[in-house]
């Protein structure tokens, strides 16, 4: 049974939060690919519309968006690939990243909103005040 860490971005707002996806939730992200639109009641934004722009595997490997499939590869990475920063000009390494879809290696999912009804505090908010209601 899969299961991750999705954070969320609100780039309007300019703060992210953090969600625990597991079951049923968590099926909807398995085969998905970067750059996908999911519905943001996965993680309980009913309304939102989310873009899922990254992620890692539980060793810390970054997804990489140009590596197809969700398994491991070994790219020759310079300044401006994910997973790899230069220490001098001119420099490249060959790192190894996960392809860009979702499967059971994953355990964080990045993501961002790209559309939905009033802010994603307004949202959780509400969903706390449910919580203490009862």
């Amino acid at each position: 049974m899969a299961e991750f860490m999705v954070v969320v971005a609100d780039p309007e707002a300019g703060d992210s939060h953090q969600f625990d996806v597991e079951g049923q939730d968590a099926n909807r992200f398995l085969g998905r690919d970067l750059g996908d639109e999911v519905d943001g009641a996965a993680v309980g934004l009913d309304g939102f519309t989310l873009e899922l722009t990254g992620g890692s595997d539980k060793a810390g490997r970054p997804m990489h968006p140009k590596v197809p499939g969700g398994n491991l590869k070994e790219i020759l990475a310079e300044d401006v690939d994910i997973g790899f920063k230069e220490s001098r000009p001119g420099e490249r390494k060959r790192v190894t990243v996960r392809g860009r879809e979702i499967n059971e290696e994953t355990v964080q999912i990045n993501a961002k909103v790209v559309s939905g009804d009033g802010s994603v505090a307004d949202a959780l908010a509400g969903d706390d005040d449910e919580a203490d209601e009862e």
